[in-house]
């Protein structure tokens, strides 16, 4: 979710298979085709999203935390590895379903253009095939920025600064060690056997509860709270989801 320089490409983020500075030099006669489907978003089954989603997504799906040094908050789209149960065959995403801000960005994204470089610039996924020089909304005119530039941009700079409270979020919830290896298990009739699900970080109730008088109102205080109960409250969403999966796949 993070900004990534464009020649990592062994570090792009996910549905990210390049990344290209946009210039008015390098890309003057070029410009944006509309995208007809979200079919790049099918075979995943946990999309990154921001706090700044937090009351929106709980309503949707599932929000769990990602495993390893740096996890992110991610909205359980599938409960199987690379399938995403919103995207029909069809390859557009089921309407009324709330679309990631993440899935909404690409293909692009704000990129650091040297590693240690504290500027931003805007970049594009030069695989995405929708930056064009046969595209109708053009980027440029002249050396000016056109306005469906500065949209894009306008866009990408508040994803930014939601990715950073994000990461303000993630850093207090490790300071204050809520978090737990979460298991979710699920008995269906007709079932054989509960159904476990596993492989995902979330907030310990027992932890929450046991926090200090101090700890507790500087969580209310800063609002920080109210996203840990959003996470909470979302994570009821997963039994649905087991029967979604269900549906579609009869296991």
């Amino acid at each position: 979710m993070a900004s990534t320089p464009p020649n990592g490409q062994n570090t792009l983020p996910l549905f990210y298979s390049s990344l290209v500075p946009l210039s008015s030099q390098a890309h003057a006669d070029f410009g944006l085709k509309t995208r007809e489907d979200l079919g790049f978003t099918k075979n995943t089954h946990a999309i990154p999203v921001t706090v700044d989603e937090f009351p929106v997504v709980q309503r949707h799906y599932p929000i769990v935390f990602g495993l390893g040094e740096n996890p992110a908050p991610l909205a359980l789209v599938g409960l199987q590895e690379g399938k995403n149960l919103y995207v029909g065959e069809d390859n557009m995403w089921e309407k009324g379903q709330y679309i990631p801000a993440f899935v909404r960005r690409h293909p692009f994204m704000l990129a650091r253009l040297q590693p240690n470089s504290e500027e931003l610039s805007l970049c594009f996924d030069e695989g995405s095939g929708l930056v064009t020089t046969d595209a109708e909304q053009k980027f440029f005119n002249g050396t000016e920025t056109t306005e469906l530039t500065k949209n894009i941009l306008g866009f990408c700079e508040q994803f930014e600064q939601a990715v950073m409270r994000t990461r303000a979020f993630m850093d207090e919830l490790t300071k204050l060690d809520l978090m737990m290896d979460g298991e979710v298990t699920i008995n269906r009739e007709g079932l054989d056997q509960p159904a476990v699900y596993r492989g995902f970080r979330m907030v310990s109730e027992e932890k929450l509860q046991a926090l200090r008088g101090d700890q507790a109102r500087k969580l209310v205080q800063s609002g920080l709270l109210g996203l840990v109960y959003a996470h909470l409250f979302s994570l009821s969403l997963i039994s649905p989801l087991f029967e979604r999966q269900f549906a579609q796949t009869g296991k």
